[in-house]
């Protein structure tokens, strides 16, 4: 009994000597081949990204200068005290009580006169005819000058409201663009398949602006917004935001995370044209197994110097179509920044339905 049981032990302890002595070594081959498929698997589709602008306040931004006009002082000779020492002056302010203008009275027409010793105290029948005659014409001229000062009046008063209401008008903008507050806006559109003609258009339009000047990135803006109201029949899905902050801080930072987010969507960045410096990578290979193509996203990224939010949700083609034409009439001295990105760039590449439900979750459909 005593001699198994040693046996036992002894097999025990052998056994797990030699195991101690075995290594399992994985090749390191095999596990790089399994990421590089997971990998390949979980790639998407091909992007392009264009854009620039600073939120950094620019002198262009910046409301112009206004001086404020000067007020012509009186010209005196040298040596004058300023009063007016002449005789006439002083005989007017000594017969008009030491200062002042001096009202003359002017007889409106000649007066009719009764003299009691002639005529009985009453006047002729001409001098009555007469005098009625200039006190109509005393009427006339009175009411024509009422009338032209009542429109003098009238005009200046209008004259008065509208400049003030222009003024008012070019005060609000020049605070929209002098203070700290920006509005950071975001829409969103996928087309159909059909719709690959955008495709070409946008990598010409990257190609060919200049985004480093404000007038190349406002054609950009302009020009993208007019390519997706061109193909509104083959509008599917939408997605828009616009949400205003208090600093230009707080916008940048803003911006630059909705660029990432749109950003880590693609699996390749095959065009860019950032502050106008362009990147081609050639060489990308669409996945052979991929479904058909379904669906075009394109997004516009804009951060303006509006004080309020730019459009509310968009839900009907019309609110889009709205959207877009408010982003094509954007004035240029409000633009700070803009993005342009779509996907898929490549146009041999395509984005499936199904990548579409993945890494477009927040779109509703039109």
């Amino acid at each position: 009994m005593r001699y198994s049981k040693l046996r036992r032990y002894c097999a025990i302890a052998a056994s797990t000597l030699l195991a101690s002595t075995i290594s399992l070594h994985l090749p390191t081959e095999t596990t790089q081949l399994s990421l590089t498929v997971a990998s390949e698997a979980s790639a998407r589709s091909s992007g392009g990204r264009s854009g620039g602008g600073s939120f950094r306040s620019s002198p262009s931004r910046s409301s112009p200068s206004r001086s404020s006009p000067s007020q012509s002082s009186p010209s005196r000779s040298s040596g004058s005290s300023g009063f007016n020492n002449s005789p006439s002056y002083q005989r007017d302010r000594y017969y008009n009580g030491g200062g002042g203008p001096v009202i003359v009275p002017v007889p409106v027409g000649p007066g009719i006169y009764n003299d009691p010793y002639r005529n009985n105290g009453y006047s002729n029948g001409y001098n009555n005819s007469q005098a009625s005659t200039n006190a109509n014409d005393s009427g006339w001229i009175v009411g024509l000058i009422f009338l032209g000062v009542s429109a003098i009046v009238v005009f200046g008063l209008v004259f008065l409201v509208f400049r003030a209401m222009r003024s008012t008008g070019g005060a609000s903008a020049n605070r929209e663009l002098d203070n700290d507050i920006v509005t950071v806006s975001k829409i969103q559109v996928a087309l159909l398949a059909e719709a690959r003609t955008i495709q070409s258009e946008l990598t010409d339009l990257t190609l060919e602006v200049d985004t480093d000047t404000p007038e190349g990135l406002l054609q950009l803006v302009q020009e993208a917004a007019l390519a997706l109201l061109r193909m509104p029949e083959n509008w599917s899905h939408v997605l828009t935001d616009s949400q205003t902050v208090k600093s230009r801080e707080e916008a940048e930072a803003l911006f630059t995370k909705r660029s990432i987010a749109e950003r880590s969507k693609f699996s390749v960045e095959t065009l860019t044209n950032v502050g106008g410096r362009v990147n081609k990578r050639d060489g990308f290979k669409p996945d052979p197994d991929e479904g058909p193509a379904s669906y075009i996203v394109v997004t516009l990224l804009v951060g303006t110097a509006h004080d309020k939010q730019l459009f509310n949700q968009v839900r009907t083609q019309q609110d889009l179509s709205n959207a877009l034409e408010q982003l094509a009439s954007l004035p240029s001295d409000y633009l700070m920044a803009f993005e342009l990105l779509w996907s898929p760039q490549d146009a041999s590449d395509s984005l499936t339905y199904d990548e579409l439900l993945t890494e477009y979750t927040e779109m509703v459909q039109l």
